[in-house]
This record gives C-alpha cells, structure tokens and sequence, in this order.
C-alpha cells in the first residue's frame, strides 16, 4: 500500500502557477522513468532521490531571479549525488539537446534521458563534467562552498548559489569553509549565494543542523557573519512565495553591498553577506508511505524510495501512481515537449545556467616573465648557496605583475607563503583580506593576490574553484601536511580525466601544486612533519594528467615553474627546498636539463669513452647534494673507478612511455642507465616509488635509498643518516655493489681498496653521531662541503 500527498494542500497563488507545474515537470524527469508497461522499467533501479525535489526547487527559483535581474549565475550542488535534479534542469531549458543532440527534447529523447541515468554506458549519478553547467562534482562532499568562494574570485558579476547538503554540512572542509565569507572583497570578486538546504537526513541518520533548536541554528551563522533567512514548509503554495521572497531580498542585499562598495574608495568594512536555510521535507513529493512505513521526510527516502518493480512487481502500481501524481499531460505535450507556457520560464540563452560560460571556460594563457632572467650566476658547482624558493619567490612576484590588469593569477596557502621563502610576492601584492586588519599586521587588505588560512582543505578549494572557471593559481604548502587534501586532489585529477574524454569540455589550467619545507629539511620540527608520500600518491592518477619535478636548484625550479604555469589540464606536483643549498647548474644547463627531465651530468662524471662501473643517480635538491658529496668520495678514493652522475628532475622520465607519455623510450633508457651496470640511486620520497617506476625496465641491478620512516628533531644531515641516505652510507652501498659484483667490470685495485672505504665511512659515521650530540650541529666537514674544493669544474 502507497500514498501520496496531494500536489498541494492550498491553491498555487496565480503568481507561481507556472513555476509550480515547472517544478513538477523536473521532479518527474528526475525520477527517470515513463513507464506503462513492466518491461519499461530498468531491471537496477539506482539514483538519490532525497535531495533531488528541494534542488529542483531551488533551480527553478534561481531561473526566475535570473529572468527578473539578468544575473549571471553558477548552480553548485553540494549534497551528494543531486544529478538527477540538475541534468532534468539542463534537458528542460535546452542546454542538454545542444551539447547532446541524440538527446532531443521529445519523448524518444526523454527516453534516451532516462534510461543513461546510472546505467552502462550512460551518466553518473552526481553532478559529472558530463552535465553542462557543473563545474562541481559532489561525488565526495566537503568541498561545495569552497569552490563556489573560489570560483567568483575576480569575477564581479558572477553569483555562485551554492546548495549545502545538511550531511555534508558535517565534514570538517564544509564547516570550515563558511569562513571564506572573511576572504571576498565585494569590489572586485563576484558573490557566493549559499543556501543550506535541511531535509533532516542522511543515508539512515538525522542530521546534526536539522535537530539543534533553531535561536542556536541561527546564531551558528550568525557567528560566522552571515545574514541569515530561514525559509520552511512543505506546502508547495507557501513555499514558493516564500522562497521566491527570499531569494530576492538575497539579491538586493548583494547588490546593496557589491553598489557601496564599488562607489567608494574607502576602505572595505566586512559586509554579512545574506544566505538561506531551506528546510523542506526529504522526499518532497515522493511516496508518503508504502506498505505501512513512512517515506517522505524520512531517511528511506534518501536514494531510491521503493524497490525495482522488476523484482518486486507489487511496486508497479505504486511507482506509475508516484509518476503520474506530477500530471505528466499538463506538463508535456502528445510528443512529449514541454509546454510552450512552460518553455518560456526558461532563461535567455546567454544566461542559462546549464550554459554559463564559466562552467566551461576557454582560459588565456598567463603572461610570464622570462624566467631566465632570474637565474643564479654560477662560477663553480656548487660554490653558491641560495634558497631555490626564494629565488623562484621574485619570478611569481613578476606573474603577478604582469597579469595585474587581468587579474587571473592568485596564489594559496596554509599560513606558509612566507614560510616556504616566497616572501617576495609581497613585493607586489598582498594578502586578501575582509577582517579586521590592525596597524601591527604586515602586507594584509582587502585586495590582494595571495590568500592564506590555516586550512588545507580550504586552500585546496578556493584554488580549484578559481581554476574550474578559468583562472591560473599555485598552491605551496608543507610536504607532509598536503596529504590533508589527498582526497581533494583525487577528486580534481578524476574530473580533468573525464573532461579529457568529453569532446565539449575545454582544457582547464594546470593545478599547481609546490611542496616546500620538505621531509629533509624538517629537522627542527621532528617526526610529524616528515613525510614525501603524497608523490605516491599522486603517481596512481591517469599518466596523461599527473607530473611531478624534483628541481635540484634554484635554476632548475625556475625552468620547472615555467614550464608548469604554461601548462594545461595537468596537475604539477613540484618538491623544492627554502633552506640555502648548493647550487649546481647555470640556467642554460638547467634549462636544457629540464627540458629533458633526465640526463647526465659530465662535470660530475669520469666515465667519458668507457663503460662506467657504477651508476649514482639522485632525485631531489637534498639527494642530489648527498649523492655529489658521495661520488666526489669515490673519485678521490677509488680514482680508477668509472662513475656516471645522472640526475633526475622530471620522475615520470622513469616509467615506459606506454605507462606515461613523458616516459623515456628503452633504447634511451639504456643508454644513458645501461642494462646491467650497478646503480644506486638517492631519492627524495620512498624507496619503492622508484622500484615501481623501473620494475619493467632492463637494468635490475638496483640500490634505492630514499626515506625509510626514520626521522625526530635532529640536524639536517642526521636526518639523511637516520635513513641512510647520506653520502658516507651511499658510500659504503657502492662499495657493497662493487664486492657484490666483483671481478666483473671493477679493476682489483678499486675492489680491495673498497673495504677500506667501507671502513673510513663506517668511522665518519661514528664521528658523525659523537659531534651532533656534543655540539648540536652538523660537522664541519659536513656543512662546509663543496663540490671540487670550490674549483671550476673540469
């Protein structure tokens, strides 16, 4: 036994007719099925019904503020696996058919619509890139407001109505992300509408904000500086004047507030920008019951409220009764079009929201400076010692001011811009922001190109929300914090993958992502702070979206910079160190070098004309240092040994290129790392990631040193002993290799002197761990290192 709700209980004042039926005709195509007859239904019914009558609410209201004010809006769908509700908005208004002409507006199309839904080869069941006007996905829920803040960062005319789903108000990136109300300058950005939409439930639980009373609800945001309206019911003749009420009291406050501040030269005060708390039942117009337990408004109505009539024929009856409750035949003509009166409630095409430009933008490319200007005069190898991000600091300073006027480049961080030694950006811009700002803070306003709040997540949104519509940007943070926003990057790299695969998807600008107080320069910090793992993290995304850059110096992470900002549809993880560190390569060679992403490097190397005996390769600034202090060892105690220096920078070069497109070729791999001579080989992160990369590769003869968990606060250079990646144990790992190998390639004398060295490094070792504890610091011979005593390299 099933029941349903009349469609309402008072009349629909006059005023709302059309918009009511309008309402109607999107929940019907939302439940996705016509059918007549058992077999027109799917055998697996899927989809998410609960949030989807409120959003279809929400979206119909919009299209009337739109047609009264001639805004341009975004639609961002937060609750989970809203799909249904926006894919029948685009199909009603047209947008669907002109992207999807197989999906015409008749009911063949209709047809063709509802049987894709959540089905092989159709559409998901969120928000994909599949359906015009998303530029949000909400597979996994968190990120709605951030990206919606993100997204109308400078964009004055844009409004984002933002539709937080009650569940997914209750992750930690949603609740933190009201704060980005503190961050939008009402002259210059465009504004966020957020509507917290309350249905009261989650998959099977109540939800927190819908059972607290309501003084605290509106206190809550109140206290994080919003103007709240509450708008509740479920009597569609009451709601709809009241929302509509609503919406338009939103838009004159916004426009209030973006008026006042634009006519002034005075500085910003913060303004409270208006929301919206909608509470409607979940399951809106749905089955009241069915068979004796309550539906709407309740958590059974989450996804889909009844079984498959395939299984459970009894369902039927009830499934047609449900569908036929929207009075199909007021809604659509004999073939299946919508309504002439209801057409016209549709927006004008340049301001559909299925078709905002923003949501699928064409993005110019950034005006870079050029970076070899910035680069590092050299004398000799190692001689000059330099912050690398201090240096690459005075390069984005230089973006920002080249792209002023159009104002697309930002930069984001978690409290660490000046921490990671970019400081030179406020030599042209400074940190935005809209709260108080007192006579002791230092490069903060109300505009500026930098944004910093000590929230990862957050960050992470605003940067992807500011590129989803068509902006550049680079997000620095500490390497081992960004495994905060793991899930983020997941999220973003599987959307570039899917737009990669729809024809009518634009390419976005890259993610930038630069990593700098890195696992072996947190010495100070200790054990919490170390950790490189995010690279393999990173790694496991498709190889046509995913690059990572281990610049072993200040030049090279210029080149790299470059490189990554001119990109597109990437995501560009970059590692580089803020401490002063050597610096190897003149900016033409390490502009050739990045180019290549590996190659060798002869000053380092004696292996010229000759098969080398061993192979040192390094990926990283801090193991590429060791493995040079380690190889200038080797050449002056074992002089007869052949040694090839290869550095690393883009690590992608590792893998085959039928596993990534910047893979080298077998016949250049073995080239340059031959096919069985030894290589030990120093790496930034976790030694498997490299043992993975060259699984499939000849040359087996493989020592990988890299972290190993092994870390607490120390020196800098105990922190490579602790993991044996410094000099004096990569030493004693060539001296294994060559006993290992012996009488191979290796001349006697270099193979009995080896146990001596052996021996020499194993004191050193020693002597290393005597010092520090007795003086606190690293040993002299250790901090005051240079390659070839500081002599031009031969």
């Amino acid at each position: 036994m099933a029941t349903f709700a009349s469609r309402s209980s008072t009349p629909i004042p006059e005023e709302y007719q059309l918009i009511d039926r309008y309402w109607r005709a999107s929940n019907y195509l939302a439940v996705g099925q016509s059918p007549l007859t058992l077999s027109d239904v799917k055998s697996r019914l899927l989809g998410h019904f609960g949030t989807t009558p409120g959003q279809n609410f929400i979206y119909c209201h919009l299209n009337k503020l739109i047609n009264d004010t001639g805004r341009s809006v975004i639609y961002i769908s937060g609750p989970g696996h809203g799909g249904p509700a926006i894919v029948a908005q685009v199909y009603l208004e047209g947008t669907y058919t002109e992207y999807y002409p197989d999906i015409t507006e008749d009911a063949v199309g209709m047809g063709k619509l509802f049987k894709q839904f959540s089905f092989p080869g159709g559409i998901p069941s969120h928000v994909a890139p599949e359906t015009p006007g998303s530029m949000h996905e909400g597979g996994e829920l968190g990120y709605s407001l951030s990206h919606a803040y993100g997204a109308v960062l400078d964009k004055p005319d844009l409004l984002v109505a933002c539709v937080v789903g009650d569940g997914e108000a209750e992750t930690g990136p949603l609740a933190t992300s009201w704060h980005a109300n503190k961050f939008l300058n009402p002259k210059t950005d465009g504004a966020v509408l957020p509507i917290l939409h309350l249905n009261g439930y989650k998959i099977a639980n109540p939800t927190v904000l819908d059972r607290i009373p309501r003084s605290e609800l509106t206190a809550l945001f109140v206290g994080y500086g919003y103007d709240p309206i509450i708008v509740e019911g479920d009597d569609p003749a009451k709601m709809h004047p009241l929302f509509a009420d609503a919406l338009q009291m939103c838009n004159d406050k916004i426009t209030s507030i973006q008026a006042t501040a634009r006519s002034s030269s005075a500085p910003i005060t913060r303004p409270a920008w208006p929301m919206i708390i909608l509470r409607t039942p979940k399951g809106w117009t749905g089955p009241k019951e069915l068979n004796g337990k309550l539906i709407e408004g309740t958590w059974r109505s989450h996804q889909v409220p009844m079984s498959s009539p395939a299984q459970n024929p009894s369902h039927f009856s009830h499934l047609e009764a449900w569908l036929r409750s929207y009075d199909p035949d007021s809604l659509f003509d004999e073939d299946g079009a919508l309504m002439p009166e209801l057409k016209s409630l549709v927006p004008p095409y340049e301001l559909r929201m299925g078709n905002n430009p923003f949501t699928n933008p064409r993005v110019k490319r950034l005006r870079l400076p050029p970076f070899a200007d910035y680069g590092i005069d050299i004398p000799h190898r190692g001689a000059v010692k330099a912050s690398d991000t201090t240096i690459v600091g005075k390069f984005l300073r230089d973006v920002i001011r080249k792209n002023e006027s159009a104002r697309n480049f930002r930069v984001f961080g978690p409290d660490e811009t000046a921490s990671n030694r970019l400081h030179a950006l406020f030599e042209a811009t400074d940190k935005q922001f809209l709260g108080e700002i007192i006579p002791s803070d230092e490069n903060m306003s109300n505009d500026g190109r930098v944004m910093e709040m000590l929230s990862e997540h957050q960050c992470e949104g605003w940067l992807e929300g500011y590129l989803l519509t068509g902006g550049h940007g680079l997000l620095n943070s500490y390497e081992a914090f960004i495994h905060i926003i793991d899930s983020m990057f997941n999220q973003h790299a599987k959307w570039l993958k899917m737009c990669k695969d729809i024809e009518w998807r634009n390419n976005l600008a890259s993610l930038n992502i630069l990593l700098a107080s890195h696992v072996w320069r947190q010495d100070h910090n200790g054990f919490t702070h170390q950790d490189p793992g995010f690279l393999d993290h990173v790694i496991n995304k498709k190889p046509e979206i995913i690059r990572i850059y281990l610049p072993p110096d200040a030049n090279c992470l210029l080149s790299v910079m470059d490189h990554c900002l001119s990109s597109c549809h990437k995501v560009n993880v970059i590692v580089a160190g803020k401490h002063p560190s050597p610096q190897w390569l003149p900016i033409d060679e390490a502009t050739s070098h990045c180019t290549k992403g590996v190659s060798v490097w002869e000053w380092a190397s004696n292996d010229r004309g000759v098969m080398p005996h061993v192979i040192v390769c390094a990926a990283g600034d801090v193991p590429t240092l060791e493995a040079l202090a380690a190889t200038s060892i080797l050449r002056k105690k074992l002089p007869k040994l052949k040694v090839r220096f290869i550095n690393v920078v883009n690590l992608m070069k590792l893998a085959l290129p039928a596993q990534h497109p910047n893979g080298l070729c077998n016949q250049d791999f073995d080239s340059m790392f031959t096919v069985d001579t030894p290589i030990v080989f120093a790496f930034h992160g976790y030694p498997h990631l490299v043992e993975r990369l060259l699984y499939r590769r000849k040359n087996h003869n493989l020592t990988v040193k890299g972290y190993v968990e092994e870390g607490t606060i120390s020196t800098p250079f105990d922190m490579t002993v602790m993991n044996k990646l410094d000099r004096f144990h990569l030493v004693i790992d060539v001296c294994d290799v060559l006993e290992r190998d012996a009488g191979k390639k290796v001349d006697a004398e270099s193979l009995w002197t080896a146990a001596y060295v052996k021996q020499e490094m194993q004191q050193l070792l020693v002597k290393h761990k005597s010092y520090i504890r007795e003086h606190g610091s690293d040993m002299p011979e250790v901090i005051d290192w240079v390659w070839n005593n500081g002599k031009p390299a031969v």
